[in-house]
């Protein structure tokens, strides 16, 4: 009986093509592992209105974690227009399916590193090594939303607030509102997350990423639970960034920071910038972790228009795989793979289109499965 049992979700588009690529290097070191297919992305949107059906909630349960490729995502309307003719008439409102599993399996870390490989030629700096913790369950993407707003909802806020005041003659179907909603537990458990993975790797800095000299409540808490779990931490010093400044700073001097910490957006919004110094999402990987179950990721989307034209960077999937390893405790694995996409890298004989390149997807892949 396999050690693992791993769920592989391809989901859209080129989420198939980087899935086999992962797979052909985790094969070529001989993981002791079953790989379960689920059911997830578009398509069962499309022909059965759920795009995380139960079954591949199922599947998640039953295993040890997950290995997941891109879905497509539209807006509300233009999603439910794709939706099969006998399907339209039911109410069905499209959820991103990685946002709903982040939530519903309490995957609360989104764990983005960012690492420079000498020899790539996108590289904005070659002394880049940062990772990114972004709160992954609440935030501004807890799922709260509203439009048209109703009036009792309205009438409660303006009961709690003289700024509603102000926006009491705007009609209610001229109004939507997202709720930014943060607890004292998830800002807690992220925050000391980070700690943990700075006193453990040895990084001297913990940076977190706010602006609550705006979001004054919520950007506010956040900030006073890190001054405190930082108290706990002798020789790793807490830094502060405001949103806003902190996009300037990792533009003009990455190599200052070691972890960052922020809640879901502002952490989406850095991590994706972070990945650009590093060669662009290609190189962009990342896990979303809980206490019991643990999902792997390319940090890009499905880019529709490669769908089956074996083209994309496998990069970023074939770094999540080496998180996947990392994880599972295959530790010995993790050097070996590292080892050979640093040495692919470096050698600059196979590179992808987004690197300058022609070579292909499966081609890439390759590349690093021979270094195993």
């Amino acid at each position: 009986m396999p050690k693992y049992r791993i769920a592989v979700l391809p989901g859209d588009g080129v989420g198939v093509d980087v899935i086999a690529a992962a797979r052909l290097c985790l094969d070529r070191l001989q993981l002791d592992a079953e790989y379960i297919h689920g059911d997830i992305g578009w398509e069962f949107w499309k022909h059965e209105g759920e795009s995380f059906p139960d079954r591949t909630k199922t599947l998640l349960r039953e295993t040890t974690c997950a290995l997941f490729g891109a879905i497509t995502s539209k807006p509300k309307a233009e999603a439910a227009k794709e939706l099969d003719p006998e399907l339209r008439s039911r109410g069905l409102s499209y959820v991103s399916p990685i946002v709903r599993m982040r939530q519903q399996f309490d995957l609360y870390v989104n764990l983005r590193p960012c690492k420079a490989y000498q020899g790539n030629p996108l590289n904005y700096r070659d002394d880049i090594d940062l990772v990114i913790f972004r709160e992954n369950t609440e935030g501004l993407y807890v799922g709260m939303e509203w439009s048209p707003v109703p009036e009792d909802l309205w009438q409660a806020i303006k009961a709690n607030s003289k700024k509603a005041a102000e926006f009491d003659i705007v009609p209610r179907n001229d109004i939507a509102i997202t709720l930014r909603l943060m607890t004292v537990k998830g800002c807690q458990r992220i925050v000391r997350a980070a700690f943990e993975y700075a006193k453990k790797y040895g990084y001297k800095t913990v940076t977190l990423v706010e602006k609550p000299n705006v979001l004054r409540e919520t950007g506010g808490m956040i900030t006073r639970i890190a001054r405190e779990i930082a108290g706990q931490y002798r020789g790793i010093d807490l830094w502060e960034a405001n949103i806003d400044a902190m996009c300037m700073w990792l533009i003009k001097n990455p190599q200052d920071y070691g972890v960052l910490v922020a809640e879901n957006m502002f952490g989406d919004i850095i991590s994706d910038e972070a990945a650009q110094l590093v060669g662009g999402l290609g190189f962009g990987c990342s896990g979303n972790i809980g206490d019991n179950y643990a999902v792997f990721e390319p940090t890009h989307g499905s880019a529709p228009k490669y769908t089956g034209m074996n083209k994309v960077n496998p990069i970023a999937t074939i770094l999540a795989a080496r998180m996947m390893l990392t994880w599972l405790g295959e530790l010995d694995k993790v050097e070996k793979l590292e080892k050979a996409i640093a040495a692919v890298i470096a050698e600059g004989k196979v590179r992808t289109y987004d690197m300058g390149g022609s070579s292909t997807t499966s081609e890439m892949a390759e590349a690093v499965a021979s270094k195993l």
